[in-house]
C-alpha cells in the first residue's frame, strides 16, 4: 500500500514539472518604443510571438487608415515594411496575434515622420555693390512638418530677421522661403550672412534638428591687380615646360584669355584658362604674351603682358644650295645656312675636305661665282653660342668634262720584247668618264683598241710599238693624252755584204756591208784579230771600206752589231792573193775602179737598205754611229 501511495505522488510530480515546464504565449513588438523616421528612409515592424506554434497575425492602424507598406507572415512572427517612409505612416500601428480560438494578444507602436534633410541656401540679388539695396533669400527644402519651422536671418552675430511658420497646416514635404531687404554699407562688404533654421519637434529624437548656411557679402568689382606668373622664369631653357598663370582680382570672377602678339604685328588667340602651358618650349614660343581679363558684369577689361625669350642652343634650321645641289661647272651657287637659337649663334661654313672656314657669315650665306670642279664636296654649317653648338652638312655636287687626263705606263715606255706592259690613264671629271683607247696606225688614222682604265699587253711584240692615245669622255666634253710606246729588240736578221767578194787580188778594195734589225738602232764595230794586238776598222752608216789590200789584209774579221738589249757577232773572212803580171799597167786601172767602187758600193748598199726599210714600215735603221773598242 505504500509502495502504491510512493508511486503515485511520484507521478502527480512528473506532471506538474511537465505543466511547470510549458511556456506562456506572449508577444512583442520591434521596435517597441516611439519609433521617429525621416521621410525616404525605410522601416521596418516585426510583431513576434513565443508559446504558439502556429499564430495568426493583423496588422491595421489606430484610425484605420492605409498601412502604407508591404506584410509579410512567418511561422512566428510577422513583418511590416514601410519602403520609403511618407507622411502617410505618421500614426499607431498595432499588432493582434491568435493563438488558436481564445487567446488573443494585441500589442501596437508609434511612428512619427519628419523631414529636414539638407541645409538652407542662400541668395543675395541682385549682385552686391556698395550702397545699393539687396534681398537676401534664404530656401529651406523639403521640409515636415513645416509647422514646427523656425528661421532665422543674420549678419554675423545680429540677427537681421526671424520667422516662424507655427500656422501651417503641411500635410506633406515643402519648400520654406525667408526673404529680408536691406541697404548695406561699406564696412559690410566681407560679412557674413547666415540663414539658421530649426526643425524643434517635441519629444523626439533626431539629428540635426537646426541647420545653418553662411555666406559672405560681396561687391562686384575688378578686374584689377591683373599679374602674370612665368614658370620657370621669363628665360626659360629650351625643352622646359613653360606655365603663364594670370590672376587678377574680380568679382564675380574675370573672363580670361591668352593672346600672342606675332612677328607680323598680328595678335593670336592661344587659351581661355587662368593658365598658359606651354610643353617642351621651342625658340619659336618666344615672344610677347598677354593676359586680358573681362569682368561682364562691371563691363571692364584689363591686360598683363609678359615677355618671354626662350635660351638654348642652336639649332640649324637650314642648309640649301641654290639652285640645285648638282650643278655644271660655271654656274653661280648659293649656299645658305639659318640657325635658330638664343643668344644669336654665330654661323660659319665650310668645306669639310679641307676644313677652311668659308665665314663667319652674319646671315649665313655665301655665294660661289662660276664654280668650278674645285668647288665641289661636303659643305657644313657650324652654329655656335654659349649654350652649345651644332653642326649640319650637305654635298655640293659639280658636274664638269674630263680634266687632268694623265696616263702613266710600268715598267716604262721603253720595254723589251716579250715583256708585260700596263697602261694606265687617270681623269677627273663628273660624272666620272669613261676610259677608251686607241693606237694610231700607220695611215695615222686612230683605231679604237680597248675601253677601260687599264691597258695591259703581255709578252709584247715589235708590232706593238706605236702611238697610243687615251680618251676620256663623260656628257660634258672629252680630254685626249697619248703615250709613244717603244719595243726593245736586239739586233737580229744580220745581212752582211761583202764586194767584190771575200776573196780578193791585191790592190783592190773591198766594201762589207751590213744591215740589221733591231730598236734601238744599231751600232756596229769591225775588228780584224792579229796575233799581237785587235785591230778595230771604222764605219760609215754600216758600211766598211779596205782600200788597196795586201796580202796583209788576209784573216779574220768580226763584224759586231750591238745596242743597249744585245749584240750579234758576224766572222768574215778575207783572202788577198798575189796579183800577176805587170802591176804598173795595172795602177791606174785599179784607182779606176777604187773610185768607182767606193761611189757605187754605197749607193748599192744604201738601196738595199731602203727597201728593206719599207718592207719593215720602217721599224728599223742601220747604224748611224761608230764606236770604238779597243
Amino acid at each position: 500500500m505504500l509502495k502504491e501511495m510512493g508511486r503515485t505522488s511520484q507521478a502527480v510530480l512528473i506532471i506538474l514539472y511537465v505543466f511547470m515546464t510549458v511556456k506562456a504565449f506572449e508577444m512583442e513588438i520591434i521596435p517597441a518604443n516611439r519609433i521617429v523616421k525621416q521621410i525616404g528612409e525605410t522601416l521596418t515592424l516585426t510583431c513576434n510571438t513565443t508559446g504558439c506554434a502556429s499564430p495568426s497575425f493583423s496588422w491595421r492602424t489606430q484610425m484605420d487608415n492605409p498601412l502604407g507598406g508591404a506584410v509579410n507572415n512567418y511561422r512566428t512572427y510577422s513583418t511590416l515594411t514601410m519602403n520609403p517612409v511618407s507622411t502617410v505612416n505618421s500614426h499607431d500601428y498595432l499588432c493582434t496575434v491568435f493563438c488558436g480560438e481564445k487567446d488573443k494578444k494585441e500589442k501596437s507602436v508609434k511612428v512619427e515622420i519628419y523631414s529636414f534633410p539638407r541645409d538652407p541656401v542662400i541668395e543675395i540679388s541682385p549682385s552686391l555693390a556698395a550702397a545699393e539695396p539687396v534681398t537676401v533669400t534664404c530656401k529651406i527644402l523639403d521640409v515636415y512638418p513645416s509647422h514646427y519651422l523656425e528661421v532665422l536671418l543674420k549678419k554675423e552675430d545680429h540677427v537681421l530677421h526671424g520667422k516662424n511658420f507655427y500656422e501651417d497646416e503641411s500635410t506633406n514635404t515643402e519648400n520654406k522661403t525667408v526673404t529680408y531687404s536691406f541697404t548695406p554699407t561699406a564696412e559690410d562688404i566681407g560679412k557674413e550672412i547666415t540663414c539658421v533654421a530649426k526643425l524643434p519637434i517635441p519629444n523626439t529624437d533626431f539629428e540635426p534638428k537646426e541647420r545653418v548656411t553662411s555666406e559672405k557679402l560681396t561687391a562686384n568689382f575688378g578686374p584689377q591687380n591683373t599679374v602674370i606668373t612665368a614658370s620657370p622664369g621669363n628665360w626659360p631653357m629650351e625643352g622646359d615646360t613653360l606655365n603663364l598663370t594670370c590672376v587678377t582680382e574680380s568679382n564675380p570672377p574675370a573672363q580670361i584669355a591668352w593672346r600672342k602678339h606675332l612677328a607680323d604685328e598680328s595678335i593670336q588667340l592661344l587659351t581661355k584658362t587662368n593658365v598658359l602651358s606651354i610643353p617642351d618650349a621651342h625658340f619659336s614660343d618666344s615672344g610677347l604674351y598677354i593676359c586680358e581679363v573681362t569682368n561682364l558684369v562691371t563691363n571692364k577689361t584689363e591686360k598683363a603682358t609678359v615677355d618671354i625669350v626662350i635660351q638654348g642652343a642652336p639649332n640649324i634650321t637650314e642648309l640649301s644650295v641654290e639652285p640645285s645641289t648638282t650643278v655644271r661647272e660655271g654656274e653661280n651657287v648659293s649656299i645658305q645656312c639659318s640657325a635658330e637659337g638664343n643668344p644669336s649663334p654665330r654661323i660659319i661654313l665650310r668645306r669639310k675636305s679641307d676644313g677652311a672656314d668659308m665665314g663667319p657669315y652674319s646671315e649665313g650665306r655665301i655665294l660661289l661665282p662660276s664654280v668650278t670642279f674645285l668647288n665641289g664636296g661636303d659643305y657644313e654649317c657650324v652654329a655656335e653660342n654659349k649654350f652649345g653648338k651644332s653642326r649640319s652638312a650637305i654635298t655640293l655636287n659639280v658636274e664638269y668634262g674630263p680634266k687632268n687626263t694623265m696616263i702613266s705606263v710600268i715598267p716604262a715606255t721603253a720595254v723589251k720584247e716579250g715583256e708585260t706592259v700596263i697602261m694606265k690613264c687617270t681623269s677627273s671629271g663628273n660624272p666620272a668618264p669613261v676610259i677608251s683607247w686607241k693606237k694610231k696606225k700607220t695611215t695615222g688614222e686612230p683605231e679604237k683598241i680597248y675601253t677601260d682604265a687599264t691597258l695591259t699587253i703581255k709578252n709584247i711584240k715589235s708590232q706593238d710599238l706605236g702611238l697610243y692615245e687615251c680618251e676620256a669622255y663623260n656628257q660634258f666634253g672629252k680630254e685626249e693624252k697619248d703615250v709613244k710606246l717603244l719595243v726593245q729588240v736586239p739586233p737580229q736578221n744580220i745581212t752582211v755584204l761583202v764586194y767584190p767578194s771575200e776573196n780578193v787580188k791585191e790592190g783592190e778594195n773591198i766594201t762589207i756591208t751590213c744591215s740589221a734589225y733591231s730598236n734601238p738602232p744599231s751600232e756596229m764595230v769591225l775588228k780584224k784579230l792579229h796575233q799581237q794586238k785587235e785591230i778595230i776598222l771604222p764605219s760609215v752608216n754600216g758600211t766598211f771600206i779596205l782600200y788597196n789590200v795586201t796580202k796583209n789584209d788576209t784573216g779574220r774579221y768580226l763584224l759586231d752589231v750591238f745596242n743597249e738589249v744585245g749584240n750579234n757577232i758576224t766572222v768574215i773572212e778575207i783572202a788577198v792573193v798575189e796579183r800577176l803580171g805587170k802591176p804598173d799597167q795595172m795602177i791606174p786601172l785599179i784607182i779606176a775602179f777604187s773610185s768607182v767602187t767606193a761611189v757605187a758600193v754605197p749607193a748599192v748598199a744604201i738601196l738595199i737598205y731602203v727597201s728593206r726599210k719599207a718592207k719593215i714600215n720602217g721599224s728599223y735603221s742601220l747604224v748611224k754611229a761608230l764606236r770604238l773598242k779597243v
